[in-house]
């Protein structure tokens, strides 16, 4: 097995949303904003060869929007999908799995292409997968969710035939006559021998974080619930989380686990770091050091 990180490229949000009820006054340090009270985020993939399949996890926001549609988000920098991956000596035609952690633009955006008038994937050999969960709460959305959520990134997926669920196990647990998630083990299903995914729900539902066996390490993909290194403070929350009490305590769990099991985390929008390890501070659970995929040993 081989990990690559995978830069589709930067794009930059309103620097409140991104940090929900924590003044600027806190994250302004952690990132700053221009000024138009952006910041700067990355959309960073992982690309994973293992055996003979070539697993692709989340793909940036792709490039068929509108001019409209991109000047809300200032995309930069000069990373594409294209580019990073054939830097690597891939392409698209190459991938045998799509692993979307959910269907935000932001991360499914490139899993579709136009030609001409159609709406393609751009992933011909690939098989995309979601759970049946999340499909319904993206193909449904609520009014809250819905600008997240652009029919043209989802629907030719499963117009295309290349659609595939993972399956998304009960999260009704009892303990102790606590009824809720596990306060002790997230939700996991088992993708292949060295992948995993953990189900979370408080960003969006069902959203699904890829955990990677590797080089005896367990690397996290840790998508929305933690975008960045600065996120790592329960309470740092962003304002585009469906349900922010459900994220309070699934990060609250997930972080007990890293530290328990020394993970590695891989962060999709952090604009500086790849990858961290996690301890206990009298501040609670931060990080410890600060990597490189590549360093990952």
């Amino acid at each position: 097995m081989k990990l690559h990180a995978i830069n589709t490229g930067y794009f930059k949000l309103d620097g409140g949303a991104m940090f929900g009820v924590v003044p600027k006054t806190i994250w302004n340090k952690l990132n700053p904003a221009d000024e138009n009270n952006l910041c700067s985020w990355a959309m960073r993939s992982l690309l994973i060869e293992d055996g003979n399949r070539l697993i692709l996890i989340d793909n940036g926001i792709g490039n068929k929007q509108d001019a409209k549609f991109f000047g809300h988000y200032h995309l930069h920098g000069n990373d594409s999908l294209e580019k990073s991956l054939a830097a690597k000596g891939f392409s698209k035609n190459d991938i045998t799995d799509v692993i979307l952690t959910h269907l935000h633009f932001d991360h499914c955006g490139g899993s579709i292409k136009r030609v001409g008038d159609k709406l393609v994937p751009a992933f011909k050999n690939a098989v995309f997968w979601s759970n049946e969960l999340h499909w319904i709460s993206a193909t449904e959305p609520n009014a809250r969710e819905k600008a997240s959520f652009l029919k043209e990134n989802i629907l030719p997926i499963e117009e295309s035939g290349q659609l595939k669920f993972i399956d998304y196990p009960a999260k009704a647990h009892q303990h102790e006559g606590w009824v809720g998630v596990n306060p002790f083990l997230l939700q996991e299903a088992r993708f292949s021998d060295n992948l995993s995914v953990l189900f979370v729900d408080g960003h969006t539902t069902g959203m699904m974080l890829p955990k990677i066996q590797y080089k005896g390490k367990t690397i996290v993909y840790v998508a929305d619930l933690l975008p960045a290194v600065a996120h790592l403070p329960i309470p740092y929350v962003m304002a585009y989380d469906m349900f922010p009490l459900t994220t309070l305590n699934e990060k609250e769990i997930f972080l007990q686990q890293a530290l328990e099991n020394n993970y590695v985390l891989f962060f999709e929008h952090d604009p500086l770091i790849e990858c961290c390890t996690v301890h206990l501070t009298e501040k609670g659970i931060r990080h410890k050091d600060i990597l490189k995929l590549e360093e990952v040993v």
